[in-house]
């Protein structure tokens, strides 16, 4: 064995880092494709050029100053995909201030905590988005808002939370409005933000985002100017990106793939960055693609089966595209072939990664044979190491063995916000950042995700962690044992099972009032699809719950055998 190729590869590459920060490569492209169309968001009749996003964020970095935010200050954004999200992105990196990304689909508990964790004195947020009302879920929080000046919160539960500014067209108490919020960056000069933005160095922190912790609570994954303009820039070089490519971004923002592979991969190549909605709707994707004639479009796997199943598909019109980035898992064969043929994107690439590696750390080329493309999740992107380990031993295996999959490099985060125990047994003392993820390396490099060493599950491609959901489940005053696990799924590839175990004096509960106990606290993804009410768990002799064994059994009485 000891003469057997190790799993380890590095990515080459003739292309340097870019050694500045967002800011300055804002300017810099805004000066080269001043005429190049940089926004185009459908839903709010929005189209932008470089000059005239490049004054919008001008404009925003003013009014951040003036409403008092300070470089290394965290500034909250939760909202889905308008132009304002990407103002703000780019406006809070020019004044050296944290971009805390909170998702979408939060409700009060998460929330409560993304805010109190990151220590956010801004918050800017939309006024409501599908079934979340979030001026509401802000005024249950913090009733205090209907009494105090604007910008002069002080607040019980949020404690370091000072200032609202809200994108409703109407005033809500407490809350900047977005316009007139706008407005104040009348009383900053723009020599301020320059200044500012001169001092800034491109390893400081710029962004904050939540993980779903394996411990019940996220992770802050802090990431630098240089983590994740790299990793945008360097996964749209290996699409070929140019000034001529125009991207359809219809994941979310809040999330790297959208503000970073999406957002940052444009701009640094003089690109258009295109939002059909606030969130996925394929029929909306479509019409764009064709209304744009776009080049490029990102997506999760099962972003694309909505499209291509889509009854209107056959009279949209995609030969522009060409390229695009499949992400969040392995794309099913038949799909891959569908989206190659029936949507024209021969160069559609597959891109692997996490949260705390910017995100992505491997990545498919055009070239790659369609059989790699469908099984593997690429080879090591430029500029970062790849290994695998025996999670035992820490010892690199052999090209084809399992072990967990280890990256090292630019793109590896700062830290995890205020949690050094965390960030310790994430990053290693060489480095290097241990996914958790469990992979092959072959005799060329590609790599293959063959399982997970803890017990994640993937829904739909997001990455739901059952211990976060257990912490949750177990605040239930009836429930004195949960334990949740994934089981197969047709349209997400995987469920969730709540094995409960109620206390022996409770009444009896439903999984109907589970569902409901679950609504608005926690995001609907994480929601159980499925209960099974026991009063044990399957263990080992020293009483180590067996997921496996759970597993094995919810699927065999769910009948779900056959997926």
């Amino acid at each position: 064995m000891s003469n057997a190729q190790p799993s380890y590869t590095s990515g080459t590459s003739n292309t340097p880092l870019l050694g500045m920060t967002i800011g300055e490569k804002f300017d810099e492209i805004c000066a080269t494709y001043p005429d190049n169309d940089a926004l185009i968001v459908h839903y709010q009749d929005i189209r932008w050029t470089y000059t005239e996003l490049k004054e919008k964020v001008e404009q925003c970095a003013r009014a951040l100053l003036a409403i008092g935010v300070k470089p290394g200050d965290r500034v909250g954004m939760w909202s889905p995909n308008t132009a304002q999200w990407t103002i703000t992105q780019f406006a809070t990196a020019k004044v050296g201030a944290i971009l805390v990304n909170i998702n979408p689909a939060y409700r009060l508990h998460e929330l409560e905590y993304a805010l109190n964790q990151s220590g956010a004195k801004f918050l800017v947020t939309a006024d409501s988005f599908k079934s979340s009302n979030y001026t509401a879920m802000l005024l249950e929080l913090a009733p205090e808002l209907n009494n105090c000046e604007i910008g002069q919160l002080k607040s019980a539960k949020l404690k370091t939370l000072e200032c609202i500014i809200n994108l409703a067209d109407e005033q809500h108490p407490g809350m900047w409005r977005w316009n007139a919020f706008m407005k104040q960056a009348d009383k900053v000069d723009l020599q301020q933000v320059k200044d500012i933005q001169a001092s800034l160095q491109f390893d400081d922190p710029i962004n904050i985002q939540y993980t779903s912790g394996t411990t019940g609570f996220p992770k802050g994954a802090t990431l630098s100017h240089h983590n994740i303009l790299n990793n945008g820039f360097f996964v749209a070089e290996s699409q070929n990106f140019t000034d001529k490519d125009r991207l359809i971004i219809p994941v979310p923002l809040y999330h790297c793939f959208g503000m970073v592979m999406g957002n940052l991969g444009c701009m640094t190549h003089g690109a258009t960055m295109i939002y059909p909605t606030e969130g996925f709707e394929p029929k909306a994707v479509l019409e764009a693609v064709e209304k744009e004639k776009a080049t490029a479009l990102y997506g999760v796997p099962t972003m694309f089966i909505a499209e291509l199943d889509h009854p209107d598909f056959d009279n949209y019109d995609l030969s522009s595209l060409r390229t695009g980035i499949m992400a969040g898992s392995i794309c099913p064969a038949e799909v891959m072939k569908a989206v190659n043929s029936k949507m024209h994107m021969k160069e559609v690439q597959i891109a692997y990664g996490m949260t705390e590696t910017s995100p992505v750390s491997t990545q498919t080329r055009a070239d790659d044979p369609f059989e790699k493309q469908v099984t593997t999740v690429g080879r090591t992107q430029p500029h970062l190491e790849s290994k695998i380990i025996d999670p035992l031993t820490g010892r690199i295996q052999p090209r084809g063995e399992i072990g967990e999959l280890c990256t090292r490099g630019y793109s590896v985060m700062i830290k995890y916000w205020n949690n050094e125990e965390g960030t310790k047994s994430a990053i290693d003392e060489h480095h290097w950042m241990h996914t958790g993820d469990l992979a092959t390396m072959d005799e060329d490099g590609y790599i293959q995700i063959v399982g997970r060493i803890k017990d994640m599950v993937i829904r739909g491609g997001e990455n739901v962690y059952p211990k976060e959901i257990e912490e949750f489940l177990y605040t239930h005053p009836n429930i004195i044992d949960v334990q949740v696990t994934g089981v197969p799924d047709k349209k997400y590839g995987e469920e969730l099972i709540a094995w409960v175990k109620l206390s022996a004096d409770s009444e009896s509960v439903t999984e109907e009032q589970l569902r409901d106990f679950c609504k608005g606290q926690i995001t609907h993804f994480k929601i159980p699809r499925y209960f099974k009410f026991v009063d044990e768990f399957p263990m080992t002799v020293t009483g180590k719950i067996q997921k496996f064994k759970m597993r094995e059994i919810s699927i065999k009485e769910l009948g779900l055998d056959d997926i």
